[in-house]
């Protein structure tokens, strides 16, 4: 794992000043609620311990200044071409941020961050939260900060309008909302959102994360064509959201949408099945309902790869209590829920299983509920 991020520092070394302060956004992995946002389902994602820090100070002009530890080239701009939204590269997410704000000052800022990038955490989600923190902090501006449904809508915009990519506001909304050793559950139905207890430690319990490193071109165009049968599958059934389906529904569809429908409505009730699990306290009864998760994944909405498969099975035969992939699929991450002290073990099995079949060796990260976003200085 990279080093602890400390942005402070390289801000000083770069721009030979001291930021006003330090802000910190938690990456996000989904317990369970896959392709359910777009299909107005449930998501249980909850925030983890690798982030992204931003440190920022404000200027006495538009100009705005940015550096990260993964290159320490200087990007230069001005608040005018931020506003043209004629930006791109990790850059977009921190001036974008400032253009969905309405940022009426220009800033300097220095960016460090332990989300491994590619593998499906929301590396980008914590920049522009961690990002969106430092813009509207009081004692930057002057004014009160915004609520944080606010920030998390600039942060969707910023993604969605400046860097050009689809996000349906799960990863913000994690980043922002959740709360330590809790999941967020997340109603894209009716927009509403209730902290879910998951003391996994204190349980006895941890999730293991498990990077492939697999990124298949094979992808390309996938996501939208499974969310186009989705939503063709939802007006067949005269529903404004997929999962308000039922499984009786399902079987009327056209064959070849009802793998895609089987999916969500089986989805939706896996929600609701580990939310009442959690609320009983039940931790490790939710394992079983991970590894349906991924089986239904793989076979009904088939967004698995190789690598997945390989890491869950592997996962699950040395001692895990269930595991499935998470994230859009075609790669990124695995997660598998592991009583505490037999990381170990799952790990020595999907090592050797991914030996066996001639993959890179993947990575791993411990996941365990952590905070949402917040100024650490």
């Amino acid at each position: 794992m990279a080093r602890h991020p400390d942005a402070q520092e390289l801000f000083r070394s770069v721009f030979n000043a001291e930021p006003d302060g330090e802000w910190f956004a938690p990456g996000r992995v989904n317990l369970i609620g896959e392709h359910l946002d777009y299909n107005g389902g449930k998501v249980l994602p909850f925030a983890l311990g690798l982030h992204v820090r931003v440190a920022l100070r404000k200027r006495d002009d538009n100009g705005v200044r940015l550096v990260s530890t993964l290159g320490r080239q200087v990007w230069e701009s001005d608040l005018e071409e931020i506003r043209s939204g004629k930006i791109s590269g990790w850059v977009a997410y921190v001036a974008g941020v400032a253009w969905a704000l309405g940022s009426d000052f220009g800033f300097d800022a220095a960016v460090d961050s332990n989300v491994p990038l590619g593998a499906g955490l929301s590396s980008s989600a914590a920049l522009s939260c961690a990002s969106a923190f430092a813009l509207t902090d009081p004692a930057v501006t002057g004014k009160p900060r915004p609520d944080l449904e606010t920030l998390v809508e600039a942060c969707i915009r910023a993604e969605n309008d400046v860097v050009g990519a689809a996000t349906g506001g799960m990863d913000q909304s994690a980043s922002i909302w959740c709360e330590e050793d809790h999941a967020l559950l997340i109603d894209f139905g009716d927009a509403s959102r209730r902290q879910i207890p998951l003391p996994l430690a204190e349980a006895g319990l941890e999730v293991l994360i498990i990077d492939t490193r697999a990124h298949h071109s094979l992808a390309d165009g996938q996501y939208e064509t499974r969310r186009r049968g989705s939503e063709r599958a939802a007006r067949l059934l005269g529903h404004e959201f997929l999962a308000q389906a039922t499984a009786d529904e399902v079987r009327n569809l056209p064959d070849e949408l009802q793998p895609l429908a089987r999916h969500v409505v089986s989805e939706e009730a896996r929600v609701d099945d580990v939310v009442e699990l959690c609320d009983a306290g039940d931790f490790e009864k939710i394992g079983p309902l991970l590894t349906q998760s991924h089986y239904s994944l793989r076979d009904d909405y088939r967004v698995s790869c190789a690598e997945l498969d390989v890491a869950v099975e592997a996962a699950l035969g040395g001692g895990a209590l269930g595991a499935r992939m998470t994230g859009g699929g075609f790669g990124g991450s695995a997660i598998a829920l592991c009583r505490a002290g037999e990381r170990g073990k799952i790990e020595a099995a999907v090592d050797a299983a991914y030996r066996e079949h001639g993959f890179e060796a993947p990575e791993y990260y411990l996941g365990l509920p952590a905070r949402g976003a917040h100024r650490v200085s």
